[in-house]
């Protein structure tokens, strides 16, 4: 059997790893920030009844536009925008690697504020875009000042802020985006997958789109919307990076299936959101109870929480995993991140890791 040793791999790509999150079927899941609530069955039963429709005319490429899953996109944001403001992927990462393969690649690059999302480098890697991580302000903050310093340093190609940011949870003010992209002449990008769990009063990125055209907002119907094994992402940009973005996509990116579920799914977007304040519930009540057991716990507008002070966080990941709950070590030296779930499976969490030793 052959290894990666023996292909003419590229060569800024040896030694890499790829992503990667345990997918043990175990009981409590609480490791990559799924909403595990089920769908509501009168929704899935719609779906269900879209998807059939869809699959009659299967033998035909879908709509190469998308123009209703956009239509139906915009009229959830809101904001003013409409289907030419609107982009969608297979997930939210690929439609942040059509924004490196257009606005990025070799001689180019991309930064952002680090601890962040992991995926955001190994997308520069697979485009030939130079990553450049800057380190975020104390609790993984991020001010004006640091930020709008790093893009005239570095005078990246694109600036990527995740908020609420991964792994840590914490938000960025409008005002830290406005600074920002006053400072670059670049694409920022605002990865906003968390939006839905922030807090009441979160204000989104959308509200600053109209005058800057360099200035896109992702979002993803993995989290909030229990969507995850559907895999769609979106974006809302100026009509001109809509226009970009079909320089590099691949024909018929979007299945007529992932069309027709998507559609449905926003035609219940209230019921599809229902779990939400449950979910905030859930994740404030993590909070509380891990600073009670001594945990350093950093603010969140997720769905999940980051705690530090673990001795070992890859000896409580195991002894959880042996419980039969994954959460997740991020590679932060003495720290864990965990998901919230349910009311029964964050109980589970809780209850277990009150026995171990910090």
């Amino acid at each position: 059997m052959a290894t990666l040793d023996d292909l003419p791999l590229r060569s800024d790509l040896v030694g890499k790893k790829p992503y990667g999150a345990p997918q043990d079927p175990v009981p409590v899941s609480l490791n990559v920030n799924e909403n595990t609530h089920p769908i509501p069955e009168e929704v899935a039963i719609d779906i269900v009844s879209s998807l059939a429709k869809a699959v009659v005319g299967a033998n035909r490429y879908p709509d190469r536009d998308f123009v209703e899953l956009r239509r139906s996109l915009a009229g959830y944001l809101g904001h003013g925008l409409t289907e030419k403001n609107l982009w969608a992927a297979n997930g939210s990462n690929e439609v942040l690697q059509q924004v490196m393969q257009a606005f990025g690649g070799p001689g180019r690059s991309v930064l952002s504020f680090v601890s962040t999302y992991s995926m955001y480098p190994l997308l520069a890697d697979g485009t030939g875009t130079e990553w450049i991580p800057v380190q975020r302000d104390e609790r993984y903050e991020l001010s004006a000042e640091t930020a709008v310093a790093a893009v005239r340093e570095h005078q990246p190609s694109i600036t990527i802020l995740c908020s609420p940011n991964n792994p840590t949870g914490t938000p960025v003010s409008l005002d830290v985006i406005r600074e920002l992209y006053d400072a670059t002449d670049g694409i920022l990008v605002v990865d906003e997958a968390y939006a839905e769990f922030a807090a009441y009063g979160f204000e989104s990125a959308l509200s600053l789109l109209p005058g800057r055209e360099r200035l896109l907002v992702s979002r993803t119907m993995s989290k909030a919307f229990a969507f995850a094994g559907v895999r769609l992402g979106y974006l809302a940009a100026d009509p001109a990076v809509v226009d970009a973005l079909t320089l590099v996509r691949l024909p018929y990116h979007l299945s007529a299936l992932t069309q027709a579920a998507g559609i449905a799914a926003l035609r219940h977007a209230d019921r599809m959101l229902a779990t939400v304040d449950d979910i905030r519930a859930e994740r404030n009540r993590i909070a509380e109870r891990l600073t009670e057991l001594g945990y350093d716990v950093y603010r969140s507008e997720s769905n999940f929480v980051l705690f530090g002070g673990v001795t070992d966080p890859n000896a409580t990941f195991e002894a959880l995993r042996a419980q039969g709950i994954l959460i997740r070590d991020v590679g932060i030296p003495g720290h864990l991140r965990v998901s919230a779930g349910t009311h029964e499976e964050t109980g589970v969490f809780l209850d277990a890791i009150a026995k171990l030793p910090r």
